[in-house]
């Protein structure tokens, strides 16, 4: 859902399947101190999970930090 929520805004993004690559895993969690997916980054700025990003959305704070980037 996060990456539909992404596409409809237009953002490219890069995904990282960290079931595949425990190394990257490992990245993510020291990143957000997190250990559930999907971990999301915007401006290499741990943002959360899809309910951060819909409430980011929701907030009208995504499209100002997506332009950022």
């Amino acid at each position: 859902m996060a990456k539909q929520l992404l596409e409809r805004k237009g953002v490219n993004f890069k995904e990282i399947r960290v079931d595949l690559d425990p190394s990257k895993r490992e990245e993510m969690m020291q990143k957000s101190r997190q250990r559930t997916v999907p971990q999301i980054f915007i401006n290499n700025k741990a943002i959360g999970g899809y309910t951060d990003l819909v409430a980011m959305d929701r907030a009208k704070q995504l499209d100002s930090l997506l332009a950022q980037s």
